[in-house]
């Protein structure tokens, strides 16, 4: 008896390269002649910290009692030069995202959530709003290459200034902010036309380089009488050199961001092709503050993809002094809820994709200008909610320092840590679990 048809023939099979997201992206841009804008930050799988593992106290290490041992968790960031460097509770900071990209409220909220749990916030593109500096106990203030809403009394009234070279969604690159996100406030705020798009310049006017860049900190600290903290905010692409030169301008503490890192707009080529993940990044970072001795000196404080308290961990045992949550921040306070799935998928897409942030509907609130929507976010239930997630990623980074032997989440280290993969053993400089091999490493 012969074989039925079918069985001669193979199921059809997709190809690896030509996957749905690729060919989709194709026939988009042959249909339209432009390129695709969206939000969020790289969505293609990259090692990242849950490649990472934790080596837990037992026979060779003595834990700390989570009942009776303290584990503290504060930092103190611009101890270099500044007369008032900002002491925090905890280690995990609220990242710069602008009012224009966030809605009032929001920036409100971010404000409330940081302040209820003794940490900072931080301002943006396009200058300080009244609400942001009112409901901050700790204040950031941004200066970047636009000089969107560049206040001199505002940075005064700030408790430090980052100064943004670069994000880790789009380093060397400038943002977005489409003319239906500028209202008349941030049009007001960012001296613009309302309702024209707006890209955001890639690099300062004002210097080119590490010695010019030494000038500028020299004009904030004398414009604010060498009171607050400079940082300098780098995006992840080579993150020895940067933090190298940066130390050499000056820097009081410097902001590492990954390529996970999120953004309100930019094209989606830059966001998937361009820069370092954030695992890969941080132990070139410390090793530059190690070979100039300035390692806890300035502080190192790493953004892009941080999500919960092994995050936080992890980062620490790294050699950072902190970490700074954005995309994880909006989370927290309401955006993308499953709640309002049918509204999300009314503007062609889903809870949890994050592809809307730069087209202002957002139906939670968050990431737009439409009064009638902005009206939905409540800025202290908003807050309060924050403020119980920042709390949650404490407790956990506490839990592992603990479990590690830790007496201040600071003490963990690299010897702390093994890896799944050969790829994450490398990026990390730790051993691949199992063995004692670091891959690149020619010691072992």
């Amino acid at each position: 008896m012969a074989p039925p048809d079918r069985w001669l023939h193979t199921p059809p099979r997709r190809s690896a390269a030509f996957d749905e997201h690729a060919i989709a992206e194709i026939r988009r841009a042959a249909a339209t002649g432009i390129y695709d804008i969206r939000g969020f930050g790289a969505k293609r799988k990259l090692p990242h910290f849950d490649d990472l593992l934790f080596l837990g106290a037992s026979m060779s290490r003595y834990p700390l009692e989570g009942y009776r041992e303290k584990c503290r968790t504060d930092v103190t960031i611009g101890t270099r030069f500044a007369s008032k460097p900002i002491t925090l509770r905890i280690p995990i900071t609220i990242a710069g995202m602008s009012f224009g990209s966030l809605s009032a409220p929001a920036k409100e909220a971010l404000g409330r959530g940081a302040s209820a749990v003794g940490t900072s916030t931080t301002t943006g593109d396009g200058g300080m709003t009244a609400e942001e500096r009112e409901h901050s106990s700790i204040l950031i203030y941004q200066l970047l290459p636009s000089r969107y809403g560049m206040n001199p009394d505002h940075m005064r009234q700030a408790d430090a200034i980052e100064i943004v070279v670069g994000q880790g969604a789009k380093p060397g690159g400038g943002g977005m902010l489409l003319g239906q996100k500028i209202s008349q406030r941030v049009a007001e705020m960012r001296v613009l036309p309302e309702g024209i798009d707006q890209r955001s310049a890639c690099r300062h006017p004002d210097w080119t380089g590490p010695d010019d860049l030494e000038i500028k900190i020299h004009e904030l600290r004398e414009i604010t009488d060498w009171q607050k903290p400079i940082l300098i905010k780098v995006g992840a692409s080579r993150p020895y050199y940067d933090t190298a030169l940066a130390i050499k301008s000056g820097a009081d503490a410097v902001v590492l961001d990954g390529m996970q890192g999120g953004t309100a707009a930019t094209q989606e080529v830059f966001i998937e092709h361009v820069g370092l993940p954030t695992l890969s990044a941080i132990r070139p970072a410390v090793q530059a503050l190690q070979d100039l001795g300035m390692h806890r000196r300035v502080q190192l404080v790493v953004s892009g993809g941080v999500r919960n308290g092994a995050d936080v961990a992890k980062c620490l045992a790294l050699g950072a002094d902190a970490v700074s949550i954005g995309t994880a921040a909006l989370i927290a306070i309401g955006d993308n809820d499953p709640h309002l799935e049918d509204e999300y998928r009314a503007l062609g897409t889903t809870a949890g994709a994050y592809d809307d942030w730069h087209e202002g509907r957002d139906p939670a609130g968050i990431t737009t200008q439409d009064p009638r929507l902005t009206a939905r976010l409540d800025p202290v239930t908003a807050g309060h909610k924050l403020a119980n997630y920042l709390t949650v990623l404490t407790l956990e980074a506490q839990t592992i320092a603990r479990a590690c032997g830790k007496s201040h989440v600071h003490n963990l280290e690299p010897e702390d840590l093994v890896a799944l993969t050969v790829e994450a053993a490398a990026m990390a400089r730790v051993p691949l679990a199992g063995t004692d091999w670091i891959p690149g490493d020619g010691r072992r």
